[in-house]
């Protein structure tokens, strides 16, 4: 009888769309050189924000993650639907990680509640699991990473890749999920403190490659290797940032009342400075209201505080959502744009320029958004700003940093010299690698999530951001 057929998805978190081609090249990485050589490999886009967090939501609900409640690594609940006590906002940093399968919209199915038959390490989604089946929850194991994190420990995240990729074989071995989902963080780590392409950058994809290697071994040792889906994947790439323009501080020198994190208790604040990644951001204006005013009502007040963003350097693009149909898109030097969409379609149209570089389109499907913008410097941009800038706990002004930038220097363990989270190529595009060749032509990261259920001959729901490329 044919074995019944299994995934493993494993996310290099961080790894932009060239990350493994240098590694290949030199022999570096023999494992996933055979993996791309009988499968093959893939650059797909992600989504905005292209930062952790919100940007596993794709993997693991096929939805982008602004509508689902997840507009970024940082926001304000200006409904106070989720965040019932002051200050009312959200950072996935700390101990409110614990937070997010609440906040994800309970209508939203994911994989580990459509698959019960699943094993997770290291997701902040883990809706839907067994206590027992989700590694990287228990208190000791959450000190550790915090301890980590904050003393800017590299070679700390590498040792926990490797604990991770160990306890996560021998979970796999002894439970036979059908579904495994497996984030290794050190790449990313890496690449914040010294950059994509260092020696601990490096360090952390032989890591990965070795824990390739291992897994087929397993698998060829069963029997099942034939029957064993391996795809490899990750939530953003990665960008050299040069210099830092602290958001929240440039905000309060306009004369502002800011919320900022991590000094979130402001009285009488008038704005809300919400970064992720870091190279994106909202601010949310008036955030006493309790329901959101969209630019056209904020204008009269608010339209210095957008004038003087737009003459910074730090700045490539500012949204500004109209309604939850309209957003206009503004960038120095390349005018203002109204993007709007509609039952599934979408169209751009230049006022005084032309932001995204795309010129005027009118009634795309979200297919053909994709491709005219899949080589222009912003890929996916007209689908992404539209579902961002249209949820309701987005922010009523949304940043996209300039290359070579990002929006926060406070308060970080070790300054980043390399960013994401911004709609840039280096940050928008991914690699999907796959041991099986597959016949559809995968595009966004959302298409992840339908085609690991067809995989597992499981139905997909509806609904879903992404397409089947199996």
């Amino acid at each position: 009888m044919a074995a019944s057929p299994s995934l493993i998805i494993l996310v290099a978190d961080g790894a932009r769309a060239d990350a493994f081609d240098d590694g290949v090249a030199r022999g570096a990485l023999p494992a996933i050189a055979q993996l791309r050589a009988e499968g093959g490999q893939h650059a797909i886009t992600t989504v905005f924000p292209s930062v952790t967090g919100p940007a596993y939501a794709p993997f693991l609900t096929g939805r982008f993650p602004g509508p689902i409640g997840l507009p970024g690594l940082r926001w304000y609940d200006r409904a106070h639907s989720c965040c019932t006590l002051p200050p009312y906002c959200r950072s996935y940093m700390g101990t409110q990680m614990r937070h997010m399968d609440r906040d994800l919209d309970a209508r939203t199915a994911t994989l580990f509640e459509l698959v019960p038959s699943s094993f997770n390490a290291m997701s902040m989604i883990g809706r839907g699991l067994a206590w027992r089946a989700h590694l990287g929850r228990s208190l000791p194991f959450l000190a550790r990473m915090a301890r980590t994190h904050w003393r800017g420990n590299v070679a700390g995240w590498l040792d926990i890749d490797r604990f991770v990729a160990r306890t996560a074989r021998r979970c796999m071995g002894e439970r036979a999920p059908a579904l495994s989902f497996v984030a290794l963080l050190a790449l990313d780590k890496a690449s914040h403190a010294t950059g994509h392409e260092s020696p601990a950058a490096h360090d952390a994809l032989v890591m990965l490659d070795d824990f390739v290697a291992h897994l087929r071994q397993d698998a060829e040792r069963a029997g099942r290797w034939d029957a064993t889906h391996l795809w490899i994947v990750s939530d953003h790439g990665h960008s050299r940032v040069r210099r830092h323009d602290e958001l929240a501080h440039v905000v309060r020198d306009a004369g502002h009342r800011v919320i900022a994190h991590p000094w979130v208790f402001t009285r009488h604040a008038d704005s809300a400075v919400m970064v992720s990644g870091n190279a994106m951001a909202h601010i949310y204006l008036e955030p006493a209201r309790r329901e959101r005013p969209w630019w056209p009502a904020l204008r009269a007040r608010w339209e210095p505080l957008v004038a003087a963003l737009l003459e910074r350097e730090s700045v490539d693009m500012v949204m500004l959502p109209h309604s939850p149909a309209r957003c206009e898109i503004r960038a120095p030097g390349r005018g203002a744009a109204l993007l709007e969409h509609d039952g599934g379609r979408y169209a751009y149209r230049p006022m005084t320029g032309d932001p995204l570089g795309v010129g005027p389109q009118e009634r795309l499907t979200a297919l053909e958004a994709w491709c005219v913008s899949r080589d222009t410097d912003y890929p996916d941009s007209l689908v992404q700003i539209a579902h961002l800038a249209s949820a309701a706990r987005s922010g009523d002004v949304i940043l996209s940093a300039a290359p070579g930038w990002d929006f926060r220097a406070a308060y970080e363990p070790i300054p980043h010299v390399s960013t994401h989270g911004a709609l840039h190529r280096e940050h928008m595009l991914v690699p999907l690698l796959t041991n099986h060749a597959v016949r559809g032509t995968p595009r966004r990261t959302a298409d992840v999530m339908p085609s690991a259920l067809r995989v597992l001959g499981r139905e997909v729901p509806g609904g879903v951001d992404g397409m089947a490329f199996v």
